[in-house]
């Protein structure tokens, strides 16, 4: 069993943040969210244990303003598992870290077999955890002993794994490539929103004319107001075939939307109103939406050696190089380079040389120590071309 103390009201929240500021050394941090059960991304719980504290586990809709938290912990360093999915919803409550560890990015620079935190602890430190909980809805209030146990537990292991790992960072020589690869994480800018979110609408390539979009657009809108309005995931709302299916139906009426079964979902009913006025303005609206949307997306390889012959063989040339340099680093390959970035550069390269390749992968976001490993091997692959499996020329002779 873990020790914990659940922080849920000013006083309680004071008294830890002191104990906190009071203690030294790294900082192990986790959020849970209620993804999948409401529509916000916030912190329903964080998680903090610090080496001579004991683990805290505060609740952030009882709490409210979290700054004298950050004051406590803020220069030290955070230590996550998968920082990237919990940094949002604490730069949210107004909590930022200065420096990070992530046991998870960590692993995978080391090549560890496993990534997820139960494998790494049960790795690194010998622990077996259980990860019965990681989908629940942690809006849920109050939240059950288990849970809490649970959410301990996330923490309660994450420095020995940090210093585990740290050791193993070391010995590989990836000190560096580890500390370059933290610091993008944190520095991340997050990703713009997109122009027309509800062509995310899955199933949307069912859907035919501006018309029908038009219908598409205005149910998706409708359904994420209400959403928002009332703090649930949309799809638990109704789901994305459920909107689908009313727009293939193009009911005639209210009551005709109502009986298409397919139109399901916990709202369908009890908001019929709501729906059948976004059908209602997809119909006569002149705002009509674009069939096609242009777009930067390139084209599936599988595609290219009739789109883009010379880049299909450019990419064929460095794919298998840029995979030999991941086993002799001991990472997995898309850790070492995005696949996307070097399929940017396979498609339209600026130069077939290893400065003009090294800086379009810098301008793609690819770190110094990624570019310094890659760039001059990809750019000799383009010059030579592929290479003629061995393999087939030994069955061929």
């Amino acid at each position: 069993m873990a020790e914990y103390s659940v922080i849920g009201d000013r006083t309680e929240f004071e008294d830890a943040c002191r104990a906190l500021s009071a203690a030294e050394g790294p900082v192990a941090v986790d959020v849970e969210r209620a993804s999948g059960f409401r529509y916000s991304q916030r912190a329903y719980l964080v998680q903090v244990f610090r080496r001579g504290t004991g683990v805290f586990l505060f609740d952030p809709p009882a709490i409210g303003d979290f700054s004298a938290l950050q004051d406590a912990i803020g220069e030290a360093e955070w230590v996550f598992h998968a920082a990237s999915q919990d940094l949002p919803s604490l730069r949210e409550l107004g909590l930022s870290p200065a420096s990070i560890f992530d046991t998870e990015l960590a692993s995978r620079l080391l090549g560890s077999d496993g990534f997820g935190l139960a494998a790494v602890v049960e790795r690194t430190i010998g622990i077996t955890l259980a990860k019965a909980h990681s989908a629940a809805d942690w809006s849920t209030r109050p939240l059950p002993e288990s849970w809490l146990e649970y959410a301990a537990l996330d923490v309660l292991h994450l420095l020995d794994v940090r210093d585990v790992l740290a050791r193993e960072l070391v010995a590989a020589d990836k000190t560096e490539i580890a500390r370059e690869e933290f610091d993008a994480t944190l520095t991340r800018a997050p990703k713009p929103p997109r122009a027309e979110p509800w062509r995310r609408l899955s199933g949307l390539h069912k859907v035919r004319g501006a018309r029908q979009l038009a219908v598409a657009r205005e149910l998706w809108t409708a359904r994420e107001e209400y959403a928002q309005e009332v703090d649930v995931s949309p799809g638990r709302l109704v789901p994305d075939r459920a909107l689908l299916a009313a727009v293939l139906a193009a009911p005639a009426s209210k009551s005709a939307l109502a009986a298409i079964k397919e139109f399901n979902g916990r709202a369908s009913r009890t908001q019929l109103d709501r729906w059948w006025e976004a059908i209602d303005r997809g119909r006569t609206t002149e705002d009509l939406p674009r069939e096609r949307v242009p777009s930067d997306a390139l084209p599936p390889p599988r595609a290219w050696a009739d789109r883009n012959p010379e880049a299909d063989l450019r990419l064929k040339a460095a794919r298998p190089v840029v995979e030999a340099i991941a086993e002799e680093l001991h990472m997995p390959t898309e850790n070492l380079l995005t696949p996307e970035h070097l399929r940017r550069v396979a498609w339209q390269p600026p130069a077939l040389t290893a400065d003009a390749i090294g800086a379009a992968l810098a301008d793609l976001g690819a770190r110094p120590w990624q570019i310094a490993h890659t760039a001059q091997k990809i750019a000799s692959a383009f010059v030579e071309g592929p290479q003629p499996d061995s393999d087939a020329e030994e069955d061929a002779s």
